[in-house]
């Protein structure tokens, strides 16, 4: 994977794995690999995946069983939350990308609408 420099790393390993269980790549309720197999697949250094795994358990994004592993939140108010919250900022940095290129509010709403048709 590609890192951005500007970001941490272990928020943009964050970003994917939400994205994976919002989109059922990784499913509700399904084992995650260990934390040393994720930041071999990775690439990345074993501290920086524990940090990446503890800020999706604090969020709710994962849970731990004791000696059993950790497995994706089966609570569809947190999936939601996710994907709103991911919405949200996609939604925010199209719409900041299309002013700073001079576009007006009604201008960008109706290029969306042109491009929902499609």
């Amino acid at each position: 994977m590609k890192f951005n420099p500007t970001v941490p790393i272990y928020l943009q390993i964050m970003d994917v794995i939400k994205k994976d269980v919002v989109t059922g790549v990784l499913a509700r309720g399904e084992r995650v690999e260990s934390v040393r197999a994720l930041a071999e697949k990775f690439g990345v250094n074993l501290n920086t995946m524990q940090r990446a795994c503890s800020e999706l358990e604090r969020e709710g994004v994962i849970y731990t069983q004791r000696g059993v592993g950790s497995f994706v939140t089966e609570d569809d108010n947190i999936i939601r939350a996710v994907k709103e919250q991911m919405c949200g900022g996609i939604v925010t940095e199209f719409v900041n990308g299309m002013r700073s290129l001079g576009f007006a509010n009604n201008e960008i709403l109706e290029i969306v609408g042109k491009a929902l048709v499609l």
